[in-house]
């Protein structure tokens, strides 16, 4: 990248003709002194990488101060240049510009910290001026751009998987779809090469017969629309390879089953036309029920506006399409970039379209485990929306697939922590009852409500989630120190002994507790035993003890949190299902055995269904390294190097094979039943996608015993 000073500002001047010449210079300048004696690791000049990602966001049409910070944003960091030299240099805006950007790449190269902290520290930066974000997602995109330059595969991989999970759905929510899928699709390419490169020959394959089939259902719309006076411009689309990979492993569908349907996008003249063009496709051909949406009328929340419909098209062929203005599919490309060139606004912060960042800081305040956070937050970044209303009519916005707790959390959380029912649409419904658009809902509350730890499993978004296990822990703990409380108590009467507060600091110091509640807490929940507390402040007087690293021990539940259960039960995992952490689980207590964990939907616990004394509600501790027994039973073409094949996706995706069997062979196929090691449920998954890409592979799915 070797551009003038001259031809930055010339190709700024065609769309911001405010830009002033003297700054653009002054920046190039600087940064150019700035990295006269660095190289990046390909070797090249390091001035070129501030120039390349100066020129991304200028084909973005961003104003000229994003330009001028794009050129700076690493001058301060690699140089002796200082934040008050910018400032001095190019005044406050830019300067709070450019220290936005350099304090998000600090925390960049932080060692050891947890990618869900850098998504925290990132929103909250952005959160004041979303320009950051914008310069920070085009210096990202130069780095993939370049990422051959970095030597150690090691790293590659690191930077690319922190893109798929941080930068990639962020430049989706902004809406600038364009960056968004260069870094999918570079990413994915580095990380997964096989695996895209058999995508790509099974897409090239299915679409052959399109690309005959493409432009005659091209010409005969365009035909049809120009019959009926509708002037629009028609292209072809063809889904990215990352994409269908995402959706093999969330959807667990063939890749047939997502790429069988041609896409179509129609360009109308105005909003109007749109509903215009959707009414003609309807009356001549036939509608596919379920396959509509409106996003010109309820917009997503990245402002992003088009029509979706799904037709029994030309030729009989199954079609989709997307009709939108010219303005709004430059907004479905550009994001809150077109925001700026249509708006001539310099923030891009406010408004209803950003209140995403106000609501996941709320979430990051109040939520002490960062990795809960990123995985709640990860369910509202992906999912499409429901339009609700409260019964005056104010709206609120959620992602599909929410129920009425989350509806009740989005209003208030003290809402959401009283409420006891719902009525949707005037009926009286559960308050796990699934909303959908347009649904007016009224949350039922009480004084004496709190909520339901179940609902934890049937909500989707972060402030609920974050809210119920909020109040829980704060409940527990008030319960819990009630119990020790009382315990200790009854203890010191038994033994004709005055409780003192004084005297048990002496005990807190044993147990290396920093005050008295604690002390309490720990003896509700039964760690520490109150006859012990006794015997450590008469030591000479004869008590039944309990050795106290014994109590702690038994109280000790490897891989299991166990609800309502005595500490140190043997625990077994069911062999009809091989549950996998990532999966809903329930125990079954069986005397003299312990408990057996199976998956909820365990065809085997249909015989304990008259025994409801013996379910145990049971849930994952957080993963480990530890690794699990998995099952599939695979179907194989009966070819030379077919089993090899199979052997050598397993292995390269992580997975230990521990077991064959051939359980039936004919002429053309072989039916195996492979037993193997996995981390958790999303690995299997990852492994039965890669297998699928197989051409020896007819089918293969999870095995029951």
């Amino acid at each position: 990248m070797n551009m003038s000073a001259n031809k930055i500002y010339k190709k700024i001047l065609t769309y911001d003709t405010s830009v002033s010449k003297e700054v653009v210079y002054k920046a190039y300048n600087i940064s150019k002194d700035a990295h006269r004696n660095q190289l990046r690791g390909s070797g090249e000049p390091y001035f070129t990488h501030p120039l390349a990602v100066a020129n991304v966001l200028i084909d973005m049409k961003l104003d000229s101060a994003t330009i001028v910070t794009a050129l700076l944003h690493d001058v301060v960091e690699d140089s002796a240049y200082t934040l008050d030299d910018i400032k001095q240099n190019f005044g406050i805006e830019i300067s709070k510009l450019v220290d936005g950007v350099t304090k998000l790449s600090k925390l960049e190269t932080r060692f050891g910290l947890a990618q869900a902290e850098n998504f925290r520290k990132l929103l909250l930066a952005s959160s004041d001026d979303i320009r950051v974000l914008l310069v920070k997602l085009a210096d990202r995109l130069h780095n993939i751009r370049t990422i051959n330059g970095i030597k150690n595969n090691q790293k590659r991989s690191k930077i690319c998987y922190e893109t798929l999970e941080i930068f990639a759905p962020l430049a989706e929510r902004l809406g600038i779809v364009g960056i968004q899928r260069e870094l999918e699709d570079r990413c994915f390419a580095e990380i997964k090469p096989e695996t895209r490169n058999s995508i790509l020959k099974r897409l090239d394959f299915i679409y052959s017969q399109d690309k005959i089939n493409i432009p005659f259902i091209t010409k005969e719309i365009e035909s049809f629309f120009k019959k009926n006076n509708v002037n629009c411009e028609i292209t072809g689309r063809i889904k990215s390879s990352y994409s269908i990979w995402k959706k093999m492993q969330f959807k667990k569908a063939s890749m047939d089953q997502l790429a069988d349907i041609m896409a179509f996008r129609i360009i109308v003249d105005d909003k109007p036309s749109c509903y215009q063009a959707l009414g003609l496709l309807h009356q001549e051909y036939t509608a596919i029920m379920g396959r509509f949406k409106d996003y010109i009328s309820a917009p997503k929340r990245n402002g992003y506006q088009s029509l979706h419909s799904s037709l029994i098209g030309p030729k009989k062929t199954r079609i989709e399409v997307q009709i939108r203005t010219s303005l709004m599919n430059e907004y479905a490309s550009k994001g809150v970039a077109a925001h700026w060139m249509h708006k001539g606004k310099a923030k891009f912060s406010e408004g209803i379209r950003y209140k995403w960042i106000r609501e996941l800081i709320q979430i990051i305040e109040e939520s002490s485990d960062p990795e809960d956070f990123l995985e709640n937050t990860k369910l509202e970044m992906y999912n499409d929306q429901v339009f609700c209303f409260t019964p005056k009519g104010n709206l609120i916005i959620l992602p599909k697939g929410a129920n009425a707790v989350d509806f009740s959390y989005a209003v208030h959380s003290e809402i959401g922590n009283s409420a006891v029912g719902a009525k949707i649409n005037n009926k009286t419904r559960l308050i796990t009852t699934e909303l959908n658009n347009g649904d007016q809902v009224e949350i039922l509350i009480s004084e004496n409500g709190f909520p339901d730890p179940k609902w934890i499993d049937s909500c989707i978004t972060g402030k609920a989630k974050a809210g119920i296990k909020r109040f829980i822990k704060n409940r527990e703990i008030k319960e819990f120190s009630q119990m020790g409380t009382a315990l200790l108590q009854k203890e010191f009467r038994q033994q004709n002994k005055t409780l003192h507060e004084k005297s048990l600091i002496k005990v807190m110091e044993v147990y290396g507790l920093s005050d008295l509640e604690e002390l309490l807490i720990q003896i509700g929940k039964g760690n520490i035993n109150s006859r012990e507390v006794l015997s450590i402040l008469y030591p000479n007087k004869k008590l039944e003890t309990q050795n106290i690293t014994a109590l702690k021990k038994n109280n000790i539940q490897e891989k299991i949190k166990i609800k309502g259960v005595i500490p140190g039960m043997a625990i077994h995992y069911a062999h009809c299902c091989h549950p996998l952490p990532g999966e809903r689980i329930v125990g079954i207590v069986t005397t003299g055995k312990g408990i057996t964990v199976h998956t909820i939907d365990c065809f085997s616990l249909e015989k304990f269904q008259e025994m409801p004394e013996m379910w145990l509600e049971i849930t994952w501790e957080r993963e480990g390294d530890a690794f699990h027994k998995g099952n599939l039973v695979t179907v194989l073409a009966n070819e030379p190097g077919s089993l090899a094949d199979v052997t050598k996706i397993i292995s390269e995706n992580k997975g230990n094979i521990s077991n064959i069997q051939v359980i039936s062979r004919d002429l053309d196929f072989y039916k195996f039943n492979i037993d193997l090691e996995v981390k958790n449920v999303n690995h299997l998954n990852q492994i039965i996608v890669a297998l699928r890409l197989s051409q020896f592979v007819e089918s293969i799915e999870r095995g029951k015993d």
